[in-house]
């Protein structure tokens, strides 16, 4: 049995609590409309709504943390046509934002990936999916496939997608494949030489068949693990901020606005890219701190996230200037 994490919980039964009574007491919606809205039966929502107030999360105003992300949540979804966004609360140091958000967004996988309809569930790297994991409760899914969707570094690390993958599957009882191929390749050529390979081409297509996607986003700055570990030796970040990129996802370097620059560095990546997304079911993005506002904007506009986890100062901050 997995031993219980160290790092601060996310209230997940409050959350549901704050979301009921936001729904109910300001924007009216019926008791019915409630469950419809957040997927729930009407018995629940009836019960929230007494537990709520027996809580005292509410009376004149909001008595909880999560009152204002609720009215964030609600906001980010209008604002980027999101099915769903899910705000924690910001910590009280800026440096645990990373693990705010990371504890968030297993808290959702948990929600997430006991769906039966979901038969195989793509996972990206980086630090944000790594701290996921720790807070993915333990399930028995074997009819699930976890599989990791980005080529991997060359060098180990318990960020790579060969471990979280594997960690992530073994904690859900799921199965689990890798994508076995670098990040990038030497040249756009032998790229395209790898792409043709009878056995990437049936990966690539598995990759594209996932019914749901978990993705970080990086930022062009040390920070980020792809700039820190996994850049061609040829490749400056310089050179990829003077071309008016923002960040990465998926190992794409993209501008403001979502788009692929125009640096051979893209012609050299290895997998799926941002066009892949928009056939895939739930795809969901997890992003925070303020050193990734620029690039997570980038992403929500392109249009291909239908999930959204971040916390409350970096969604104030996209909607401040989204």
């Amino acid at each position: 049995m997995p031993r219980p994490p160290k790092l601060p919980q996310i209230d997940t039964e409050e959350r549901f609590l704050a979301q009921v009574a936001w729904a109910y007491y300001v924007e009216g919606l019926t008791q019915e409309k409630v469950a419809e809205k957040l997927g729930a039966t009407r018995l629940r929502v009836n019960k929230a709504l007494s537990e709520a107030r027996s809580r005292g999360l509410v009376r004149i105003t909001f008595n909880t943390a999560f009152a204002a992300c609720a009215e964030l949540e609600a906001a980010l979804k209008a604002r980027f046509a999101l099915k769903q966004a899910y705000v924690a609360p910001a910590p009280m140091d800026p440096r645990d934002v990373q693990m705010v958000v990371g504890a968030a967004l297993g808290n959702l996988l948990s929600e997430v990936l006991p769906d039966p309809q979901i038969k195989r569930f793509g996972m990206s790297w980086g630090g944000t999916l790594n701290i996921a994991t720790r807070f993915v409760a333990a399930m028995e899914r074997p009819d699930l496939e976890i599989i990791s969707v980005m080529g991997g570094l060359t060098r180990g690390s318990d960020l790579n997608s060969f471990e979280i993958t594997t960690r992530l599957a073994d904690l859900v009882g799921a199965q689990h494949s890798y994508f076995t191929a670098p990040l990038y390749a030497g040249s756009r050529e032998s790229r395209d030489t790898i792409m043709q390979l009878d056995v990437f081409r049936e990966v690539l297509e598995k990759l594209r068949s996932v019914d749901a996607l978990a993705m970080a986003a990086g930022d062009l700055s040390k920070r980020s693990l792809l700039m820190r570990d996994g850049l061609p030796s040829d490749v400056a970040m310089e050179d990829l901020i003077a071309l008016g990129g923002v960040g990465d996802v998926l190992g794409t370097v993209i501008d403001a606005d979502g788009r692929a620059i125009d640096h051979p560095i893209n012609e050299r990546m290895i997998g799926i890219g941002m066009d892949d997304l928009k056939g895939v079911g739930n795809v969901i993005l997890a992003a925070g701190g303020a050193h990734k506002v620029a690039v997570t904007r980038a992403v929500l506009r392109r249009g291909v996230v239908n999930t959204f986890v971040t916390d409350e100062a970096t969604a104030r901050a996209l909607l401040e200037k989204g």
